[in-house]
């Protein structure tokens, strides 16, 4: 993944920014005037520029087409909308820019790891593939209302307002659409993208699923450095490495020794790990890793909070380790679980559609996840619209948890529920924002459960994005073929009551790999446990993290009582869900102490 691109206009003076922007300023494209038009860092392995006649496409990230045949592609453009069929028709994951005569269209994927930003300054439109580089170039003012709402809602905030920037004046482009720039000046945000219908069996859209995921592979080897991939057990990681090592005869796996005594995930490895002999396998002893929640104050991404922040040390441990390795690209199974997972939000309209399909899968989900029955009817009855969603969440706000095992069946997952450390000035802060949302809240897919992949999935791309900037300072790109556009639109057009299917493990995933990974594996039925690494990691850092938020930059700006934060996180733990909203509370303070400069930056 590239570390920062600025799109330029046509104007002068810009020649003089990129001293303001030393992220940038490595390589160039211009324009026919000879002004700067793309500034920013990348390989040239990263980076395809073609033109024909007035239409001038560039594509950045990971593409697997030549030079030659993107050219043949665009001889078919003709007006800004002809993009849709060059971009529909391109693999890989990566931000595509196309200049059409006066008309400039930028655009990241469909899941929002790549993503577009876009702001304005002295009446002309700048736009970047992150929203901290356009904030350096504005001297913009964080969202406080924003970061008051990250910080009360323990960083469940969902898309689209997670996709929000943290910055006033910085706009993110939600990820299915694009924007569109006239004259350097009039500034449009275009939806192009929806969801595929989910109608295609489960047979077909396996076999759909396996060729984008070769796809995804070729080409992936690095054109110096060795190729590296995740080896877990589990089937997501399996199935990468098992079609990576049909691309190169000098693989490398890699994977984390486990914590917990019950998590079975060793003994899948040492079977995927005799089915490769060819390659090297390299197992990281649980003594060697950095436990969760070292170095709080370590990585700060000054995008936006981190949302994996207790996993931060153990990512920027495990990227040195592989380049020690001479592994320089890595791919890793991130966005398995968002697209294979048995989210249960079909239930609700199958139940509408086929009432008897759904009352057997519905039994199932009772027994095996053991939900709540009387929650289940209510979840199932509820006919509330997103907005309706979004309301709910404010005003409940600081209600308790659900207790039991809640259904997770609505346009969320669990309800937003703040800590009691959180201060009533966030509080009110939050709700504001949140009702706010509800005003221009629409579902990311008509179907519930279609939306709950969506949901998944925009939630978690941008912080892999995050997690591959981590990754890349240590010297290895890090990729992540289930998040390539063609692989999700595959996996989305299965029907939901196959891919969700309650008495199978990952059905969608598993049929798609059949005769690929082990049959064991691919039968597999349990999944990797890993509460044992937060509860051991807690308790050896549990002292450094207080530490590191007894300064806290949140508190003084009123956000949250320290005091109280100490004495809830040295009480006796119930469960995890106040650890969880810990990491996403290091999270926000992380990133906050990384903007303080911005914040008494002068006027340009």
């Amino acid at each position: 993944m590239s570390t920062g691109f600025l799109i330029l206009p046509d104007s002068v003076g810009t020649d003089a920014l990129r001293d303001r922007l030393p992220l940038l300023a490595l390589r160039t494209l211009r324009y026919p005037s000879g002004r700067p038009w793309i500034v920013g860092r990348w390989d040239a392995e990263e980076i395809m520029s073609a033109r024909v006649g007035p239409v001038h496409v560039v594509v950045i990230g990971f593409c697997p087409v030549t030079t030659t045949e993107l050219t043949s592609l665009i001889s078919r453009i003709h007006t800004v909308s002809d993009v849709n069929r060059l971009v529909a028709s391109l693999p890989g994951s990566f931000h595509l820019v196309a200049a059409v005569g006066r008309q400039l269209r930028v655009q990241g994927s469909i899941t929002g790891l790549r993503r577009i930003a876009w702001a304005k300054s002295d009446g002309h439109t700048f736009v970047s593939d992150r929203t901290d580089i356009l904030a350096d170039l504005t001297n913009a003012k964080i969202d406080d209302s924003l970061l008051a709402t990250r910080v009360a809602c323990g960083g469940m905030v969902p898309p689209p307002l997670r996709e929000r920037s943290m910055w006033l004046g910085v706009n993110s482009l939600p990820p299915d659409r694009y924007l569109l720039v006239e004259g350097g000046q009039r500034t449009r945000e275009v939806k192009w993208w929806q969801p595929p219908a989910p109608e295609t069996t489960l047979a077909e859209g396996a076999c759909r699923v396996r060729e984008a995921l070769v796809s995804a592979l070729y080409s992936r080897n690095p054109v110096h450095g060795r190729l590296s991939a995740d080896l877990s057990g589990g089937l997501d990681s399996t199935s990468l490495a098992f079609l990576a090592a049909r691309t190169t005869p000098h693989l490398l796996t890699h994977r984390w020794a486990e914590a917990e005594a019950g998590n079975d995930d060793g003994k899948y490895a040492a079977i995927a790990a005799r089915e490769l002999p060819n390659a090297e396998h390299l197992v990281i002893p649980q003594s060697d890793i950095p436990p969760v929640f070292s170095d709080p104050h370590l990585n700060g991404d000054p995008e936006q909070p981190y949302l994996f922040a207790r996993t931060a040390a153990r990512a920027v441990y495990t990227a040195r380790m592989l380049v020690a390795h001479s592994s320089t690209r890595h791919i890793a199974g991130h966005g398995g679980d968002e697209l294979f997972y048995k989210f249960p939000g079909y239930l609700h309209p199958l139940l509408r559609r086929r009432p008897l399909t759904a009352i057997r899968h519905i039994r199932a989900h009772l027994a095996l996840s053991r939900w709540d029955r009387k929650a289940t009817v209510a979840q199932l009855l509820d006919t509330s619209g997103f907005p309706d969603w979004w309301k709910r969440q404010a005003d409940q706000l600081t209600a308790p948890p659900p207790g039991g095992r809640f259904p997770p069946l609505g346009w969320g997952f669990m309800p937003l529920h703040a800590q009691p450390w959180v201060t009533g000035e966030a509080l009110h802060a939050a709700r504001a924002t949140l009702r706010e949302a509800a005003e221009e809240a629409h579902p990311l897919a008509p179907d519930r459960g279609q939306h709950q992949y969506l949901l998944a999935l925009r939630t978690t791309a941008p912080a892999y994005a995050q997690l591959g900037r981590l990754f890349e300072r240590a010297g290895v790109r890090l990729d992540l073929p289930y998040l390539d556009d063609r692989v999700v639109e595959a996996a989305l057009s299965v029907r939901l009551e196959e891919r969700a299917h309650p008495w199978r493990y990952k059905p969608l995933l598993a049929e798609a790999m059949r005769g690929v990974v082990p049959e064991s594996i691919a039968t597999r039925v349990t999944k990797g446990e890993f509460s044992a690494d937060l509860s051991l990691g807690l308790r050896r850092n549990r002292a450094s993290v207080l530490d590191f938020l007894a300064d806290s930059a949140i508190a003084k700006r009123g956000l949250i009582d320290v005091d109280t934060l100490r004495r809830l996180l040295l009480a006796p733990q119930a469960d995890h869900s106040r650890n969880i909203a810990l990491e996403h509370l290091v999270g926000c303070e992380t990133w906050l102490r990384t903007t303080p400069k911005r914040q008494d930056a002068p006027a340009p």
